[in-house]
C-alpha cells in the first residue's frame, strides 16, 4: 500500500488569490456589443416585458407607450445582437428572449438602479 502524497505547505497562505484569465478579445468585442445593445432604456424595458411572457410588436407599443416604428427599430437591433428572435405567425412577429442570462443582466442593473 502505497503512502498519501503530503499536501506541500504554502509558504504564503495570505496572498490574494490569482486574477481569473481574461477572455480573449473576439469575447470582449462580443460582450461589448452585448452590453451597448442593452443600453437605451426602451431596450431595457422591452426585455422586461420578454421575461414575462413573448409578445408581438403591438404588445409592447400598447405596454410600453411608444410609438410603433420605435419598437420595431428597437426589437431589430436586440435580434442583430442576439438578444430576441422573432417567430412569424400569421400577421404578426411573436418576439421572445434567446436565453434568460441576457434577462438576468437586465434585472440586476435596474435592481441596482433602484437601490441607488
Amino acid at each position: 500500500m502505497e503512502a498519501p502524497t503530503p499536501i506541500p505547505h504554502d509558504p504564503f497562505p495570505y496572498r490574494a488569490p490569482l486574477a481569473p484569465a481574461v477572455p480573449t478579445r473576439p469575447v470582449l468585442d462580443s460582450a461589448g456589443e452585448l452590453l451597448r445593445a442593452l443600453a437605451a432604456p426602451v431596450r431595457i424595458a422591452i426585455v422586461l416585458q420578454l421575461r414575462e411572457s413573448p409578445r408581438c410588436v403591438h404588445e409592447l407599443v400598447d405596454t410600453l407607450g411608444v410609438t410603433q416604428p420605435l419598437v420595431s427599430q428597437h426589437l431589430r437591433i436586440l435580434k442583430s445582437a442576439g438578444v430576441v428572435r422573432g417567430e412569424r405567425t400569421g400577421r404578426e412577429v411573436i418576439y421572445e428572449l434567446v436565453d434568460d442570462h441576457l434577462a438576468r443582466i437586465v434585472v440586476d442593473a435596474v435592481a441596482h438602479a433602484e437601490e441607488g
